[in-house]
C-alpha cells in the first residue's frame, strides 16, 4: 500500500493529543504544579513520556477510516498477529522498543512476572464480556490479538491504548501505586473499549466528542469489572482505578460514575450541564483536550442513572443501549445531545418504545441537563 507522504501529515494534525492515558493530562499538569517534589518529579516525567504518543491513535484510525483499510493492512502500526491475547515486555524501554520480548502467549502457563499475568487476565476477560454479552469477536469485531506491553518506561504512571496494542507502566509509587496499572480491570477493559470505539464510532478525541469518547470506555470498563464479578447495579461501586492510587492524588479512585467530581482530592469532572466545563481545544495539558475527562462526568452520571433505575445486571439492558448506540449510530463528530437522543431511540428498538427501559433512559439524560 503506497501512502502519499502529506497524507501522514494531515492525519496527524487533524486530531492531535489524542492518545488516551487513563490519568489525564491535566491531572498530571495540576500534581506538577501542585505536588511535593517527588510528585511534580513523578508528573513531569510520565507527561514527558506521554508525548511521544500524541497523534498515534489518531494517525491509525484516520488511516483506518480515509483508506478502508483494516489495522493489519498498516505494516507500520500493526501489532503481531495469530494469537487471540499476547504479553511483552519492553524491559523499560520507549516507544521504539515496542512491543518488547514476547513473555506469555496465547495458552502459556502463568509467568513469574505479576504484570505479565495480569495483563494477560485482564485481556481475557474484557475479550469473553464483549463476545458472551454483545457477540463481538476482539476489538475489531474480526478476532484482531489483543497485545500488551509491560513495564513501560521508568516507573510511569500511566496506561494507555495506543492504537493498535496495550501499553503499562509500572508506576512511580507517587501518582500511581507500584504495579497498580495491571491490577485494575477496569482500567484495562476502560483503555481496550478505546479500541472499539477507533473501529466503530470513531470519536473525536477533543470537547464533546472527546468526552463522550471517555465516557463509553468508562462505562463499559465499569461494566466489564461488574460481569467479571457478577455484580447487580447496587452493588457495583461504580468507580474506574478504586485502590490503585498513589498519595499525589489522594483519593479512592480516578472516577466515580456515580459521583462525578468525588473520585480524588484534584477531580473537577460535573454531573450536570449547568456545570459543565468549557476548555479550549488547544496542547495545553491543562485544557484536557477541550475538557475530554473533565465533561466525561456528565454523560457518566447519566449511564449511571439509567442503569439505577432498570435495575438488575446494568449489561443486559442499560449496556446494551449503549454499546449499540456506541457501535451503530454514533460519528466522529457526535455529541452530547446526539448521543442521548441516539440512546432514547435505541433503547425503544430494543425494549419497545414508551416502555420502561426508554423513559429510564430520557430521564437520565434530562436529570443531567442535556435533553
Amino acid at each position: 500500500m503506497n501512502t502519499p507522504t502529506n497524507f501522514l501529515s494531515t492525519a496527524c494534525c487533524e486530531q492531535r493529543g489524542a492518545v488516551c492515558f487513563i490519568v489525564p493530562p491535566d491531572v498530571l499538569a495540576t500534581v506538577a504544579e501542585r505536588g511535593s517534589p517527588q510528585d511534580r518529579e513523578a508528573a513531569i516525567q510520565t507527561l514527558a513520556a506521554s508525548s511521544a504518543f500524541r497523534a498515534r491513535r489518531a494517525l491509525v484510525t484516520t488511516f483506518m477510516r480515509q483508506l478502508n483499510v483494516g489495522i493489519g493492512d498498516l505494516p507500520f502500526i500493526a501489532p503481531p498477529s495469530g494469537e487471540r491475547r499476547t504479553v511483552y515486555d519492553v524491559k523499560h524501554g520507549g516507544t521504539f522498543n515496542l512491543p518488547g520480548q514476547k513473555t506469555r502467549a496465547e495458552g502459556d502457563p502463568p509467568s513469574d512476572d505479576v504484570a505479565v499475568n495480569e495483563a494477560y487476565d485482564g485481556c481475557d476477560k474484557t475479550y469473553d464480556f464483549y463476545k458472551k454479552v454483545f457477540d463481538r469477536d476482539s476489538i475489531d469485531g474480526q478476532g484482531m490479538e489483543l497485545v500488551s506491553s509491560v513495564h513501560y518506561g521508568n516507573n510511569f504512571d500511566n496506561a494507555f491504548w495506543n492504537g493498535s496494542q496495550m501499553v503499562y507502566g509500572d508506576g512511580s509509587g507517587r501518582i500511581f501505586a507500584k504495579g497498580g496499572m495491571t491490577k485494575s480491570l477496569d482500567v484495562i477493559a476502560h483503555e481496550l473499549t478505546h479500541g472499539i470505539t477507533q473501529f466503530t464510532a470513531g470519536l473525536q478525541y477533543r470537547k464533546q466528542s472527546g468526552a463522550l469518547n471517555e465516557s463509553f470506555s468508562d462505562v463499559f470498563g465499569s461494566l466489564v469489572k461488574q460481569y467479571s464479578r457478577g455484580e447487580s447495579v447496587d452493588q457495583a461501586d461504580w468507580l474506574i482505578g478504586e485502590g490503585i492510587l498513589g498519595p499525589a492524588l489522594r483519593g479512592k479512585a480516578l472516577r466515580s460514575l456515580e459521583s462525578p467530581g468525588t473520585a480524588f482530592e484534584f477531580d473537577r469532572q460535573p454531573d450536570h450541564m449547568d456545570r459543565y466545563v468549557d476548555l479550549p481545544d488547544d496542547n495545553n495539558p491543562q485544557n484536557d483536550n477541550g475538557g475530554v475527562h473533565v465533561n466525561s462526568g456528565i454523560p457518566n452520571k447519566a449511564f449511571y442513572i439509567a442503569a439505577m433505575a432498570v435495575g438488575g445486571n446494568a449489561w443486559e439492558k442499560v449496556g446494551k443501549i449503549w454499546y449499540v448506540t456506541l457501535t451503530e449510530r454514533l460519528r466522529p463528530n457526535s455529541d452530547f445531545r446526539a448521543a442521548a437522543e441516539a440512546t432514547v431511540q435505541v433503547a425503544g428498538e430494543l425494549f419497545g418504545e414508551g416502555k420502561m427501559e426508554q423513559d429510564s433512559v430520557q430521564s437520565a439524560w434530562e436529570k443531567v441537563g442535556v435533553m
